[in-house]
């Protein structure tokens, strides 16, 4: 148990990464934390879309960039994204799809793997060229984009994390 906490305090955003791939063991072994996510009465909403193919992950991080109206890679040269896709027929899919990303962070950060959580994946499948994706992926218009978990192995040091604030628990 003390690991699983652990885990949780230090686990940190990373926004350079290396080339190098990851394996596809350990991406297995993240999307499984992902599925066992907690939902509202179990529904079980999301679906999460894992690419690695790079001419692809390039094509959804210009997207994400348009949307953005910025320039440079809002998935930060990450090798591998995972985006989670929520149902909007189940009344708690927003929450639903937040805590499936929050698994697949802490899941990375357990296997070694660092990860960030890039915004913009409604938005980006809002697009014509986003539904196209979305419907070659078996998803129709019900399901919303959540979140994408971009994955891969940091270029320098782990950041240090930001100073909690003050009040941020409240004890009576």
């Amino acid at each position: 148990m003390e690991t699983a906490l652990e885990n949780l305090l230090t686990r940190r955003s990373v926004r350079s990464y290396q080339k190098k791939e990851v394996p596809e063991d350990l991406l297995q072994k993240i999307t499984k934390a992902g599925e066992y996510a907690p939902s509202g009465m179990g529904r079980q909403p999301c679906v999460m879309v894992v690419v690695r193919d790079k001419e692809l992950l390039e094509k959804i991080s210009q997207m994400n960039q348009a949307v953005m109206g910025g320039e440079g890679d809002p998935f930060y040269g990450a090798p591998a994204v995972i985006i989670v896709f929520a149902d909007k027929r189940s009344g708690t899919y927003l929450y639903d799809g937040a805590l499936t990303m929050g698994n697949l962070l802490n899941a990375a950060h357990a296997v070694g793997v660092d990860s960030c959580w890039i915004h913009r994946a409604k938005e980006v499948f809002e697009t014509p060229e986003g539904k196209k994706l979305k419907a070659s992926w078996g998803l129709d218009e019900n399901y919303e984009g959540i979140g994408n978990c971009i994955l891969g192995y940091r270029e320098g040091e782990l950041p240090a994390p930001a100073p909690r604030k003050d009040k941020f628990v409240i004890w009576k």
